[in-house]
């Protein structure tokens, strides 16, 4: 569980929440069905007439990297690596060929196949390439579907400000309705700001640190791989993959494979 974004969204709430008390506008305030239609569905469909239906849905599944990202545990896939090469050194290539059952994640274990079916070092790096680029192309279109969001809800909140001030000049003959129709009007500014700010923009840029640790996992992993290929000595592959992740923290649990 990602703590950061689950304290950011609770702040987030809390400090609309209680900006509008005590700007004495209170919690009604906040609530307006006609500002949520126009900014929040209006930019859903903004984003749906933009994207490709397989990035919006990849983007849906990212969706949940923001509570339960997916773990990156760089010293255990190192661990992995440096077992495979003493392996590799004392029993040949063929015998990694039982390490290829026990491996969850799907990339590693095409790797490791490639690996023990004698492809030449460059190759392996090569193919491995070609999937981490399109991976991380992919993923990070993804994650600019948030972004996207950010860019169109604040204008859509403008414009539905617009249209309530519309229908304010509308009644200007009933003077009792012009501060209430005038704050309604401006709850779709807020709305629009707000989500944009709080939650579209900051879980666009989370999402995209996540795909760029991952592809950087992967590109460690690559590298293994063609060091073990090319006959390298595992303490020196060792002390190479270490420089991936300087400074990164150690999670608790294992490394999950993609989803």
């Amino acid at each position: 569980m990602d703590l950061m974004t689950v304290i950011g969204v609770i702040l987030a709430f809390v400090a609309l929440i209680l900006g509008s008390i005590l700007k004495g506008a209170g919690v009604k305030g906040l609530l307006g069905g006609a500002a949520f239609v126009i900014v929040i569905v209006g930019t859903a469909a903004a984003v749906m007439a933009q994207t490709p239906k397989s990035v919006i849905m990849r983007a849906i599944k990212m969706g949940k990297w923001l509570f339960k990202p997916p773990e990156i545990n760089p010293d255990e896939a190192i661990a992995n690596i440096v077992e495979w090469s003493r392996v590799a050194r004392k029993d040949g290539l063929m015998g990694l060929e039982a390490k290829i059952d026990e491996i969850a994640d799907p990339f590693t274990r095409k790797g490791l196949q490639l690996l023990v079916d004698g492809g030449e070092p460059e190759n392996i790096r090569h193919i491995l390439e070609i999937e981490v680029e399109a991976s991380e192309e992919f993923d990070t279109a993804g994650a600019k579907v948030y972004e996207a969001m950010g860019i169109y809800a604040p204008t859509l909140g403008i414009v539905g400000a617009v249209l309530g001030l519309m229908a304010v000049m509308a009644n200007l003959a009933d003077p009792s309705k012009l501060g209430a129709g005038i704050a309604a009007a401006f709850t779709a500014t807020i709305y629009g700001i707000a989500s944009a700010n709080l939650f579209f923009l900051p879980f666009g840029n989370k999402l995209k640190y996540h795909v760029k640790e991952q592809a950087k996992m992967r590109t460690m992993m690559i590298e293994g791989l063609v060091l073990i290929a090319q006959g390298d000595n595992p303490r020196n592959i060792e002390t190479r993959l270490q420089g991936y992740f300087v400074g990164h923290a150690k999670p608790e649990a294992k490394a999950k494979a993609k989803e």
